[in-house]
């Protein structure tokens, strides 16, 4: 490739540091559906012949079976998955071959089959996210009345249910699938013909080629097309608030398997044994699940690292935005795969979620209401008495329903009876029928809405 101005070869070291064969051959279909709309365009606007159009369309069918088949010989010297492809397609239909890249460069092609990549990507995780938003909502569908306890500071706070809890991941999901949507639609233009830097001479038509790979539009300003990383960016930015997400999740699913909780037994398929302790069932799926933001965020910092010195146009630096990407978007998957499997055929243990609802004095913000509804206190009176309420409870070894209505009323004489009818769980989640409340009906209004959505 080098010939025409190099009098010698490449050093070997230089070799191996300077090829990118042997991570960016996975963009190899993106690269020949790249060139296929290239040659098809040039042919239409008379820079190429149709003949030479059809060697070069039937030559890239060629290479695209021999790479899916295992056959294609890729070469380190050829550095990267462009010159691969190009080399065996002169090996196949001879001179046509180098009629291929005329008003293009390697700089536009990389963009584009990165670009064709990462959307490619995006729809997946779209896609993957949409599964595990389904499992949830079977989840909170099944358990849209059950109790169980909320926390905040990993303390019981307040009765919630079972579907709600699993409606809150729900919603962080959407907006997961609302940020790679954005995302996909933002990168949706194509920078091919941006050729090196300054765009060509030809008279090429890239609103064809950007209809040709599925873009909206071809991209505005040819510097920009072959030096832009956003895309990437903006990629792993959505995988890695995803990742946080799955990995808050899977701590909790850690925490509720445990027996001390016994919130949830999850499936073996998804846990393992000890080699040593025979009793073990270890959620280790959901620990790598945690592990793999460590992952996805170090890629993103890892990418804005490389491009946050970088002057117009494109640098060789660029080179080290794939593998980056790649194992960002592999670990996704995965991990959005294990969790939906994880939730599908996990069970909620029903019986120690309510016993666990009504412990930690969890309706002690209904009496506090029930004092301001009923007695007319003003909340901060209220939330006093409650609290003096609880603490006797806590001194007797009791519950807040254990408590007489006599010992009640010796910190505060207007309680009546009716008092217990807000002090039970069950009474506790029914009362919360604010937009977006616990209620079970509101829980079942969230769950419709978000099959109507995915519809």
């Amino acid at each position: 490739m080098w010939g025409g101005r190099f009098a010698s070869g490449v050093d070997a070291i230089m070799e191996a540091i300077n090829a990118s064969i042997g991570f960016d051959r996975r963009l190899y279909a993106q690269d020949i559906a790249g060139s296929r709309a290239h040659a098809a365009m040039l042919a239409a606007q008379g820079i190429i012949s149709t003949k030479d159009a059809e060697a070069i369309r039937e030559g890239l069918l060629t290479v695209l079976s021999e790479i899916e088949a295992g056959n294609f010989p890729f070469r380190t010297e050829l550095e990267d998955i462009h010159m691969n492809v190009e080399a065996r397609l002169k090996e196949i239909i001879g001179e046509p071959a180098g009629r291929l890249h005329t008003a293009r460069s390697r700089n536009d092609q990389v963009a584009v089959d990165f670009r064709l990549w990462v959307r490619d990507q995006c729809d997946q995780a779209i896609e993957g996210i949409g599964a595990l938003i389904r499992a949830l909502l079977s989840q909170a569908e099944a358990g849209a009345d059950w109790v169980m306890p909320g926390f905040t500071h990993l303390q019981t706070a307040q009765p919630v249910t079972w579907g709600h809890h699993m409606m809150a991941y729900v919603e962080m999901l959407g907006r997961d699938m609302g940020r790679f949507q954005d995302a996909r639609a933002r990168m949706n233009e194509c920078p091919l013909g941006a050729a090196a830097l300054a765009g060509t001479g030809f008279p090429i038509d890239r609103h064809a080629t950007a209809a040709a790979l599925g873009f909206d539009r071809p991209t505005a300003n040819s510097l920009d097309s072959v030096s832009d990383r956003d895309f990437a960016l903006e990629f792993l930015g959505a995988a890695s608030i995803c990742a946080m997400h799955l990995s808050r999740f899977a701590e909790e699913l850690v925490i509720w398997s445990s027996a001390q909780f016994r919130f949830v037994r999850l499936p073996d398929q998804w846990t393992t044994g000890s080699s040593i302790m025979p009793q073990k069932k270890n959620p280790d799926a959901a620990e790598l699940i945690r592990a793999k933001i460590g992952r996805i965020l170090g890629a993103n910092v890892a990418l804005f690292t490389v491009m946050k010195g970088l002057a117009l146009t494109y640098s060789k630096d660029m080179q080290e935005d794939k593998e980056q990407v790649f194992d960002a978007a592999d670990s996704l998957m995965l991990a959005l795969a294990a969790m939906t499997g994880m939730v599908d055929k996990m069970t909620a243990n029903r019986a120690v979620l309510a016993v666990a609802a009504a412990s930690g004095f969890s309706t002690a913000t209904d009496l506090a209401d029930w004092l301001v509804r009923t007695l007319g206190l003003p909340f901060r009176d209220a939330h006093h008495v409650t609290g003096s309420l609880v603490k006797m409870a806590e001194d007797k070894g009791c519950d807040l329903p254990d408590l007489s209505l006599a010992e009640m009323q010796t910190v505060h004489a207007g309680i009546t009876g009716d008092v217990f009818t807000v002090l039970g769980v069950d009474n506790s989640v029914r009362s919360r029928q604010s937009y977006g409340g616990t209620a079970p009906d509101q829980v079942r209004a969230q769950i419709a809405r978000w099959k109507e959505r995915l519809a």
